[in-house]
């Protein structure tokens, strides 16, 4: 590789390898969409009370808070060539607990603990906190390996294609329960037990999850210490160093903490989209707040398929804005959460399950949007010492806002009349705050 054009230290990779790098994406946010879309719907099964769901949704970025950071610093000066180099071994580690756990936590209510038992309760809970914490050190190296390995001016198409398949992975995932539905497989239990349209979803995840990572686990050749601060321009004993990082965060870019303000309002909103879809859309459309009736059921295998769309106008959406130049990054990024603000908007006027179909390909546009400038604007800015760490940190402008937004509920939810319905309007002024704010931005460039 050392002998192709470079850009900015970094050679110039066959869009082959760019895709390589990021294919194992695909299985590991089909097990973060298959949590998101289904844990309301999975909880609410097992019998939580719906003003109590802001707690479980509590779990996963709180784990991705703590690991994300800790993979980033460790992997930094991690050099393990015969496991994949510095980031791969943590994909591995990663993929082998997220594929155990996403076999258990849909069985959360089949271990006879009974509806809304603490003990049903307590098993969802933890091995949500456990597919969480896997996933997150599943996903880091992807992001990563870009910021490593891809140079400034094919960065913005590498996050794209990273997108594209984190969409394409969450279109599978959300469509699975409808899906295995359809093909005759049981979507209704007896109460207290998640039905199996759900279950063998996890399990085709978690497959799904093992191959695709495979690929980039065998496919990858990650650079030795030595070439890696050869094209970065800085000393091989830079990544070594420990920094605390309180120090790293005050000496981060301007753009690190500017995008990280359009991160707060984007994440806040999101986190009420995987909240209460499933019970808002069984409200509006099925005209029901019964978590074990059959119209709830077929509201959360709507919800599903709304995911799917979701995912897909992500997919189309963000392979336009790989195309997208440098210099319209701000125009592509607030464009894309304005239009994703009037689809959070619009679900809470929405009655009819095929125009919610609209509704939610405009939350796909908000959300490709997220999937693909962030990291492109916050790498371009980095000089490559402690990348990991930095994008480890940074993982906190995901994971704070979802924490907050579920604090937050316990006094919105019943302040806002106890509907799941009403927190899209909140949503929706919330995301067209973070469209507004991506003006703060100023891009710079590490040359």
């Amino acid at each position: 590789m050392s002998s192709q054009k470079t850009t900015t230290g970094l050679p110039t990779l066959p869009k082959s390898m760019i895709w390589m790098i990021n294919f194992g994406f695909l299985g590991v946010q089909t097990a973060f969409t298959l949590q998101s879309s289904q844990m309301s719907r999975i909880f609410q099964t097992i019998g939580a009370d719906p003003n109590n769901l802001g707690w479980f949704f509590l779990l996963p970025p709180l784990a991705g808070l703590i690991v994300q950071p800790i993979v980033g610093a460790y992997s930094d000066r991690t050099w393990a060539p015969k496991l994949g180099g510095r980031r791969l071994p943590y994909l591995l580690l990663g993929t082998i607990v997220a594929v155990i756990v996403m076999i258990l936590l849909p069985n959360s209510g089949s271990f006879g603990f009974g509806y809304g038992s603490l003990a049903a309760l307590w098993f969802g809970a933890i091995t949500v906190a456990f597919l969480d914490l896997s996933s997150n050190v599943a996903m880091q190296p992807f992001k990563m390996m870009v910021g490593d390995m891809v140079n400034d001016d094919q960065k913005s198409y590498a996050y794209g294609i990273q997108s594209f398949l984190s969409n394409t992975g969450a279109v599978l995932a959300a469509i699975f329960p409808f899906l295995f539905t359809f093909l005759g497989v049981a979507n209704t239990a007896k109460k207290g037990v998640v039905p199996q349209s759900v279950v063998v979803a996890f399990y085709v995840g978690a497959a799904l999850l093992v191959i695709t990572s495979l690929f980039t686990m065998l496919k990858v050749k990650e650079y030795d210490p030595a070439t890696y601060a050869l094209y970065h321009g800085i000393e091989e004993a830079d990544n070594q160093k420990g920094e605390s990082w309180l120090t790293l965060l005050k000496h981060a870019p301007k753009a690190f903490w500017t995008v990280t303000l359009v991160q707060f309002f984007c994440w806040f909103a999101f986190q009420y989209l995987w909240t209460y879809s499933a019970g808002a859309i069984a409200q509006n459309v099925w005209h029901t707040t019964n978590a074990t009736s059959a119209a709830y059921q077929a509201a959360g295998n709507w919800y599903g398929v709304l995911a799917a769309v979701q995912s897909i106008a992500a997919v189309v959406w963000s392979y336009v804005l790989a195309k997208v130049p440098n210099q319209y990054h701000k125009l592509g990024y607030g464009s894309s959460l304005l239009i994703g603000a009037a689809g959070f908007a619009s679900i809470f006027f929405v009655h009819n399950q095929y125009v919610l179909i609209l509704s939610y390909a405009l939350v796909g546009i908000a959300w490709a949007g997220m999937n693909t400038y962030p990291l492109t604007i916050v790498t371009n800015a980095l000089t490559g010492k402690h990348m990991g760490t930095y994008l480890g940190l940074f993982n906190g402008s995901i994971c704070l806002p979802q924490i907050v937004a579920s604090l937050a509920s316990f006094a919105l939810f019943p302040m806002l009349g106890g509907s799941q319905v009403n927190m899209f309007l909140l949503a929706g002024i919330v995301m067209l705050l973070g469209a507004l704010s991506v003006t703060t931005i100023k891009e710079t460039y590490v040359k």
